[in-house]
């Protein structure tokens, strides 16, 4: 889970014409209230045994009781929004392979992702994103992270919806430095730089304002927690391990979010640590 590749919808955000520097003030009033102390983020949905980045995943992320789902999304030839974590759909299918990019929406839904999984699966879909937010609306929040969309489209469905403040966008930070951008083309909805090293924590906090930063495991260190809280920012943290001892760690260090493949047993471990 850990990040290393800066994706190309970031090019994108540098051409568009309305990204130009505005103010995201750090209010994190309107965001949302963790369920269970901290939140947790169900990477891909709640994939355990269930076709990741499906419908499925994400209800069953609901049904737990997670706080946000991980979205991933790709743009299709015909330049609709889908959930695909790969660039690629050859991991997901027996015997098709193939761009994202270049399929078009009716020969990515004809794709069966469930088989492979197990028989129980056998005719799942890949999701639109339309689809994802019809079924999140008013149940979960949304952990956007783009791997090949441009912002004003997402945009103009997030608020069709009505789900600008339950969505957060994983955003590397050194892109909206490069922008001089703060949030106006994210309109009410949260961005969430990642700052990379933790020497960057601070140039980020204070040029760009914002409610929550992302990090994972490996930078995450007990100042870079104590560093984001003095600015009134909340830190997301991607497991690496998956462990209760890893858990305990990122609890110790006053963490504000967990994002697990495991979130069932995320939720059981934080039931007993806070009970």
């Amino acid at each position: 889970m850990k990040r290393l590749v800066y994706y190309p919808f970031v090019f994108l955000i540098v051409m568009c014409p309305i990204l130009v520097l505005a103010g995201q003030k750090n209010n994190n009033s309107g965001f949302r209230k963790a369920k269970n102390h901290i939140y947790v983020i169900a990477h891909r949905g709640a994939h355990k045994g269930i076709p990741e980045n499906s419908l499925a995943a994400y209800q069953k992320a609901i049904d737990l009781g997670c706080d946000f789902i991980e979205v991933d999304i790709r743009t299709t030839s015909d330049g609709k929004f889908v959930s695909v974590h790969n660039a690629d759909i050859n991991k997901y299918t027996e015997g098709k392979t193939g761009l994202v990019k270049d399929m078009e929406l009716a020969q990515l839904k004809a794709l069966d992702i469930g088989a492979k999984i197990g028989g129980e699966w056998e005719g799942t879909q890949i999701p639109t994103f339309e689809e994802i937010l019809k079924l999140c609306q008013g149940k979960i929040g949304i952990y956007l992270d783009l791997k090949d969309a441009p912002v004003p489209g997402l945009m103009k469905l997030i608020k069709k919806y009505h789900m600008e403040r339950d969505v957060v966008w994983y955003i590397p930070a050194s892109h909206l430095l490069q922008t001089g951008n703060k949030g106006k083309a994210f309109g009410k909805s949260f961005t969430m730089p990642d700052p990379g090293a933790e020497e960057n924590l601070n140039i980020v906090l204070s040029k760009l304002e914002p409610v929550v930063v992302a990090t994972y495991m490996g930078v995450l260190t007990g100042s870079f927690v104590e560093t984001a809280h003095g600015h009134n920012v909340k830190v997301f943290v991607d497991e690496k391990q998956g462990t209760e001892a890893e858990w305990g760690e990122i609890l110790s260090w006053g963490t504000d979010g967990i994002q697990t493949d495991d979130p069932e047993k995320l939720i059981a471990f934080l039931k007993g640590r806070f009970k």
